[in-house]
């Protein structure tokens, strides 16, 4: 049985090593990650606690991560080492969908041999796990096979992360303290970003090819500040058998994620131009129902660019609530709100400033009083003035909060208004103040400082409680602006009345549908593995499968990604393809009998040193054979798929597709009128087909 108690996040076994949450994936932390892939998660799991029946069998390890150490709370990361022998199906579905470049997603890479599960438990998740233990041991350590045996299957879960072998990965979701999660959803995928950050390393931009011809005849090496595609044109005219090259490894994401029902790939669109996963770098990928980059671009733009003056005009017509809703806004913003993009933009920035609390007092002072309080708002201003000045007069240093409660006495003799607004206190802008509080971790004391944040606003001054501008962002609360911004979202992007949308308006419909058509997004993740002269020669490689029957003119191929090799300078050239042999057997699945033949564009003796022939950093191909062909791609069980969708689409994007009895030509069911809430029908035929029938002549 597992070791940890997965009842409970605060309880650690005693002794075991606890890493910091914040900086864990950090250089050093708990390991230096200048390796390739595959060496850095070797290396990292030696750190992890080795972990026993936690999922039916499969290899997997635990590290306790420390959020708050007073009081001390944590949570448990498990990597599990996922064999593809134990997986129920070889193929990768997200493969399928993300990544379009020159074919469709990911589906050209081979199947790999493992996948590595990053899985920070929930609460739920957390139980349902320790359940499924609890029934394996009352059944004699039989495994469990109904239901969701193993945290990889449970859904739920804070953080789920998956990367195959060849480095390659897929965040699969990410819930924050909307889902019962202790860490903002920010704060996970600032997580998930370090993992990937030091455990991807990103191949270096140099491109060296040998012409062949003798030994050596000439060799070129191409400094290259071009992008993929460029990269891949270039490689494609040195030989035509090239139909695409990975630059670099990705990771992918369908984003689906809302907030109080509005879709964020809408609202943080429309606000910054790209979803709220483009906060860290994630950029469009594939879109579904015909959708393109170019498509999505000009959607975005189209939708940010809408002039307020005119939208406000011409909504106002119909609905009085939304000229007196933006006019409430543009009051407290510093300068113009003139797209619609500035407003939602304001809105969003505005929104992290504000306290969580929902009912101000009406003095403005910054302060939030509870409906069920019993000192009236006037009483409770007032304290809160004397115990501001109190710590004002201490000179913004640090303040037992019996000091503070002793300076307030001499004005206010109610001690429990004193204990109650000190304790709600912590933390609040009061003024031009934020009153900070917080536990001394020596003398278990709480104690409380002013902090002057006159600056903090961009283009405002808060001079005073009965300046204007003050006074408007103390009226305004979290729940009112959630309130406002859900309106707007509703009333302007999803829910437009036909009478409304004339004109240049019917942009906006056509423009939304757009941006919530595009789920799949990618980042390719930085930071150039170190190429520096040492006692070692560092190679990248990728390997060109020979045709089985040697009928190879005119069939395109397509290369895997790069991997990073590391040589002694004395290696031979014979002594380098058993290395790549080893290294793609041990991340391919379709590649366990791979065998190397030859080194594209260069002839040479296996006895001859590499180095000398080659450059530290260079690129090179190597071509080879394996035994068995058939279904070792994630796109191997697709290929006999046609699809032609009224929408423009012409491959299977991972949206819900029906196929005509007749013609066997799969559509989206959207496209056809087929509610996702409807069951397809037991007989389906397309209208091109339905019209071929009409024109049959008739029979006699």
């Amino acid at each position: 049985m597992t070791h940890l108690n997965l009842t409970g996040c605060k309880k650690r076994k005693r002794g075991e090593r606890v890493f910091r949450f914040k900086t864990f994936g950090e250089p050093g932390h708990p390991v230096e990650f200048n390796g390739s892939f595959r060496q850095n998660i070797r290396d990292l799991l030696e750190f992890g606690h080795q972990e026993a029946n936690l999922c039916c069998g499969m290899l997997n390890w635990s590290f306790q991560l420390e959020l708050n150490r007073h009081p001390p709370i944590h949570i448990s990361l498990f990597i599990i080492e996922e064999p593809i022998g134990a997986s129920v199906n070889r193929h990768c579905n997200r493969c399928q969908y993300v990544g379009k470049i020159f074919i469709s997603g990911w589906g050209h890479h081979m199947i790999c041999n493992k996948k590595y599960h990053f899985v920070v438990p929930s609460k739920r998740t957390v139980l349902a796990a320790a359940a499924c233990l609890t029934c394996e041991g009352s059944s004699g350590g039989t495994e469990v096979t109904t239901g969701k045996s193993n945290l990889i299957e449970l859904q739920g879960h804070l953080m789920h992360g998956v990367f195959h072998s060849n480095g390659f990965g897929h965040l699969l979701c990410a819930n924050g303290v909307e889902r019962g999660s202790q860490l903002a959803g920010h704060e996970i995928m600032d997580f998930w970003d370090r993992i990937c950050t030091r455990l991807r390393a990103r191949l270096d931009p140099i491109v060296s090819y040998i012409q062949s011809g003798g030994r050596v005849s000439a060799s070129i090496t191409i400094q290259l500040a071009l992008d993929a595609r460029q990269n891949t044109e270039f490689l494609m005219r040195l030989s035509p058998n090239y139909c695409s090259i990975n630059i670099g490894r990705k990771v992918s994401l369908n984003d689906v994620s809302q907030k109080r029902s509005m879709d964020l790939r809408l609202l943080h669109g429309v606000a910054y131009g790209k979803s709220w996963f483009g906060h860290w770098g994630y950029s469009f990928g594939h879109g579904s129902y015909g959708v393109t980059q170019p498509m999505y671009q000009k959607a975005i733009e189209a939708i940010q660019g809408m002039p307020l003056c005119l939208l406000i005009h011409h909504f106002g017509s119909s609905n009085r609530d939304i000229p007196v809703i933006f006019h409430r806004y543009q009051t407290m913003a510093g300068h113009s709100l003139v797209m619609l993009g500035d407003l939602f933009r304001f809105m969003l920035e505005l929104k992290g400033r504000l306290p969580l609390e929902t009912c101000p007092t009406s003095g403005n002072s910054g302060f939030m009083v509870e409906t069920t309080c019993r000192w009236s708002p006037k009483r409770v201003k007032m304290a809160t003035r004397v115990i501001v000045e109190a710590l004002r007069r201490e000179d913004f240093r640090w303040v037992s909060r019996q000091e503070v409660r002793d300076a307030a006495r001499a004005y206010i003799g109610d001690t429990g208004l004193l204990d109650f607004v000190l304790k709600s206190l912590g933390n609040h802008v009061v003024g031009k103040y934020l009153v900070r509080r917080s536990l001394n971790p020596v003398t278990k004391v709480l104690e409380y400082c002013l902090e002057d944040i006159s600056n903090t606003f961009p283009n405002q001054e808060i001079k005073s409680l009965n300046h204007p501008k003050a006074k408007a962002h103390y009226q305004i609360t979290r729940l009112q602006l959630m309130k406002d911004m859900f309106y707007f979202y509703k009333c302007i992007l999803k829910e437009q009345r036909p009478t409304v949308t004339t004109g240049i308006f019917t942009a906006i419909p056509v423009a939304t549908r757009i941006i919530l058509d595009t789920k799949h997004f990618v980042k390719d993740y930085g930071g150039d593995l170190s190429l520096k002269m040492d006692e070692n020669l560092k190679l990248l490689c990728t390997v060109l499968l020979r045709n089985k029957n040697e009928i190879s003119e005119g069939i395109k191929k397509t290369l895997q990604p790069y991997e990073f090799i590391v040589l002694p300078t004395h290696a031979t050239i014979g002594e380098l393809k058993l290395e790549v042999e080893k290294t793609f057997r041990e991340a391919y699945w379709g590649l366990r009998s791979f065998i190397v033949d030859s080194i594209v564009g260069l002839n040479t003796k296996d006895s001859d040193l590499v180095f000398g022939l080659v450059e530290a950093g260079c690129r090179l191909v190597f071509e080879g054979r394996i035994e068995e062909t058939e279904g070792i791609y994630e796109n191997s069980t697709k290929n006999n798929c046609i699809v032609d969708c009224p929408c423009g689409a012409t491959e299977d994007d991972g949206e819900r597709m029906i196929s005509c009895d007749i013609c066997e030509v799969w559509q989206h069911t959207r496209c056809v009128r087929i509610s996702n809430t409807e069951d397809l029908p037991h007989i389906f035929i397309c209208n091109r087909c339905e019209n071929d029938i009409m024109l049959f002549p008739s029979l006699p």
